[in-house]
């Protein structure tokens, strides 16, 4: 299996002179530039990009990708929306500026589904974004971009959002590691907004240490985002030791029962025998692992919840852009007409959808039925995680239903069917705000799958630990898809 440094790995041959900063980058721009050709992973390639001065800072002089719903400063920032195909921000995201002060290099903005509301990387202004382990497969999403650039080994890592799979399940669909934290330790002001109750700001990488030591560097109370803490007394790279014996985590038997699936396909199955078989990787570190049963009524509500309030949040988000304020104009003999086309010809079908789901949701006389029932169930499903996270220090799940879908005859739509439960219930991650993060455990059809650790709030650290122990006994990890190889 082919595998690339790890940012540790690059900052000590940066320190030792064996390599410099500009030469990262130019290989970094090369491998961007070759991978557009094959996956379309970019909005916008920086070509005048250079090498920064290298400190004793692990990050100093590294390239990285920024997903394209972050606001950039003087650098196109679409949403990958063709309602901001010309948008250039005058401000950057605070979680950039965070990382700019570790001296880091970014190579380029990544392309996604439209504003983070997609699961496919099929809904992008600018086409589909292809998988580099398997050019016929999804990427994954809404972080397709950077989750198929990080896995190609263009950089060390790239900056995703999550509001209900978005950084975790592109991850696990191309083999690398997707960690949202907590919700507020990094802050949201400057990432494009889809649902602020259920956005999460986080990262992609190609191991649980550089997930670490990305978001050390991205996290931190913000005075423009008051939803934000103090996560000064967080250390997640310093906290990394391996040792997880006597930590007791869950999986839920309603979701991972194949009896609930009478239909599984041969993929799925092999998917949940895998599952069970990572579990004995983490019992021989002295870890305890139990099989909990939650109503099923509760775990058939998560789908339609995520639905209500995220289609609710995202039209009242997205109200502003009309293309008056900012955006491609569109025409008209007045001020509704021009805003009518600009909404009608800027957003895909997907997006109009939500839309006109989320105003019937937020209409007065449909609030309580659907919008306030939908905060309930949410609260109720937040609170038994809660409960149970008193006993367990995690729950533990396969990502997925397998491994990544075929483009070809696949639509990025709002359904349900029988496998919706095991496709949709890392929103759990999002109703709570708990740190969650996907590594990769395994192939199946010579394509990687991934396995998800989520924990209770505040608990990084150990949510982190955890998955470093059980990744370090895999031999998944640091892989790069072969995508490039042929090319360098």
């Amino acid at each position: 299996m082919k595998t690339i440094k790890t940012i540790e790995e690059l900052h000590q041959m940066l320190i030792n002179k064996e390599i410099t900063s500009d030469e990262l980058v130019k290989d970094s721009l090369k491998k961007a530039h070759l991978l557009q050709t094959k996956c379309n992973a970019f909005v916008t390639i920086l070509d005048d990009a250079k090498g920064k001065e290298v400190t004793e800072d692990l990050l100093s002089g590294i390239p990285y990708g920024i997903k394209d719903n972050y606001s950039t400063k003087g650098i196109l920032s679409t949403g990958s929306s063709n309602t901001l195909k010309d948008y250039v921000p005058f401000f950057s995201a605070t979680a950039v500026l965070n990382l700019e002060k570790h001296h880091v290099v970014p190579i380029g903005k990544t392309a996604m589904d439209e504003f983070g509301m997609g699961g496919s990387g099929t809904t992008a202004h600018t086409g589909n974004i292809l998988n580099p382990w398997d050019t016929t497969r999804m990427a994954g999403g809404s972080s397709s971009g950077s989750a198929a650039s990080v896995a190609a080994g263009v950089y060390p890592f790239a900056l995703g959002s999550d509001t209900g799979d978005s950084i975790r399940k592109p991850a696990a669909f191309c083999g690398i590691v997707g960690y949202k934290p907590t919700y507020g330790m990094i802050s949201r002001y400057g990432l494009f907004p889809f649902a602020s109750s259920l956005d999460h700001c986080g990262c992609l990488t190609r191991s649980v240490k550089d997930a670490a030591i990305v978001v050390d560097a991205m996290k931190g109370i913000d005075k423009n985002d008051l939803t934000s803490w103090d996560s000064q007394d967080i250390h997640l790279f310093e906290s990394l030791d391996g040792n997880v014996k006597g930590k007791k985590l869950f999986y839920i038997k309603e979701i991972v029962n194949l009896e609930n699936y009478p239909d599984a396909s041969l993929e799925l199955k092999e998917h949940l025998n895998n599952f069970y078989h990572t579990l004995d990787y983490l019992k021989e570190e002295g870890v305890t692992i139990e099989e909990v049963s939650i109503e099923q009524n509760l775990i058939n509500t998560i789908f339609s919840v995520y639905e209500c309030l995220s289609c609710a949040e995202a039209t009242s988000n997205m109200s502003n852009l009309t293309g008056i304020i900012f955006g491609p104009r569109g025409e008209g003999k007045g001020v509704n007409e021009m805003m009518k086309e600009h909404r009608t010809k800027g957003f895909s079908s997907l997006i109009k959808r939500r839309f006109v789901i989320g105003s019937y949701i937020l209409q007065k006389e449909n609030q309580e039925r659907y919008f306030v029932n939908a905060q309930r169930v949410r609260r109720l499903i937040v609170d038994k995680m809660k409960e149970l996270f008193k006993t367990y220090d995690g729950l533990i799940m396969p990502v997925s239903t397998g491994p990544a879908p075929y483009i070809d005859g696949s639509k990025d739509e709002i359904t349900k069917d029988n496998t919706t439960n095991l496709e949709e219930h890392l929103q759990i991650g999002n109703f709570g705000g708990f740190p969650s993060i996907t590594i990769p455990n395994g192939f199946i059809n010579n394509l990687p799958v991934g396995i998800n650790i989520t924990g209770n709030c505040y608990d990084d650290a150990n949510v982190l630990n955890i998955a470093y122990a059980l990744e370090s006994k895999m031999p998944y990890k640091n892989q790069v898809a072969p995508i490039l190889k042929e090319d360098e």
